[in-house]
């Protein structure tokens, strides 16, 4: 889900609100300047080429004047209302109660999403890309960070856009209230593969979070098919290995997303795909086809050795 007139949490519920204020002030005054117009103009006194010109102002002009008086009197007055409103609704967002909040760190590349969960023990603290489990009625705190051009971080049905700009630090709270699979997006033009650049939110029920974030720290699978087994070692003996990262082998690389857990994903290349074995054949072996400009280059396997490193990428649960 995409909608920011859908609010799934206290923060984009301020957002919406705000926004249907805005427009039905906007609304009103449309209407009353449109209403206004076509009384005018039926009531306007038709002249011809004998009519003399009206000098000093009569009557009715002056009682004209003081309508466009009070007019922009009226209009004074709903600007200061959604001013009031504006800001009632930034104070509003910053009142969420952090209590017994998750902490999240997220990284922008172009164009993928690190994401990092801490946790004060170290061992727990477990790494995944472009999918963003939270656990339902918790408050999230999310820590932003870009490291090549500028991004923004944008779940419309759990908050507003928060920029991520390289070499700064910034913060965004939410909470989702009720399950579902929320869409994020780059709101920020960040190069090529911009309106690729997708992620999604994942609220679920605190105990099924739970067992989440534990699957996700456990080590990479032993890969029990032959095939699968083939396919760790090309993982491993080629040049996937040098940027990507899959926990208890030898590959720790952070240049690209964190592959542990991969099978576990609904979608990969940000969004771009759906992870089946079918797109991620075609993701190994020309990414750039699907996403030009991207940083993994091409891997033309043979046949056999790229199922096979497909196989082992689907053991990666």
């Amino acid at each position: 889900m995409h909608d920011a007139l859908m609010p799934a949490g206290p923060q984009a519920a301020h957002i919406a609100a705000l926004w249907w204020i805005t427009l039905g002030v906007c609304a009103f005054v449309f209407a009353a300047v449109i209403a206004a117009l076509a009384w005018a103009l039926a009531r306007a006194p038709r002249a011809d080429a004998t009519t003399a010109p009206e000098s000093p102002p009569s009557a009715g002009e002056r009682r004209v004047a003081r309508g466009v008086v009070a007019a922009v009197a009226i209009s004074g007055v709903l600007l200061i209302a959604l001013l009031v409103a504006s800001i009632a609704t930034d104070r509003a967002l910053a009142q969420l109660s952090l209590v017994n909040a998750i902490n999240i760190r997220v990284v922008a590349h172009q164009w993928w999403w690190d994401v990092v969960y801490d946790d004060p023990q170290p061992d727990r603290m477990f790494s995944t890309s472009n999918e963003i489990h939270v656990p339902v009625g918790r408050p999230v705190v999310v820590t932003l960070n870009a490291v090549d051009v500028i991004h923004s971080f944008w779940v419309p049905s759990l908050h507003g856009k928060k920029d991520l700009i390289p070499g700064r630090t910034a913060t965004i709270q939410f909470r989702a209230d009720r399950p579902g699979r929320y869409r994020g997006q780059c709101a920020e033009y960040c190069g090529l593969q911009h309106a690729f650049m997708a992620f999604e939110v994942v609220a679920v029920p605190s105990a099924e979070f739970d067992a989440w974030a534990d699957a996700q720290r456990a080590p990479a699978a032993e890969p029990a098919q032959a095939a699968a087994r083939r396919g760790r070692e090309l993982f491993l003996s080629g040049s996937c290995m040098l940027c990507h990262a899959i926990l208890g082998t030898s590959a720790g690389a952070r240049k690209a997303p964190d592959l542990t857990h991969v099978a576990s994903r609904a979608r990969i290349a940000a969004g771009r795909l759906a992870n089946t074995p079918k797109d991620l054949e075609d993701w190994i072996t020309d990414p750039q086809k699907i996403m030009p400009g991207v940083n993994m280059s091409a891997h033309p396997l043979p046949e056999g050795d790229l199922k096979a490193l497909v196989a082992y990428l689907g053991t990666l649960k």
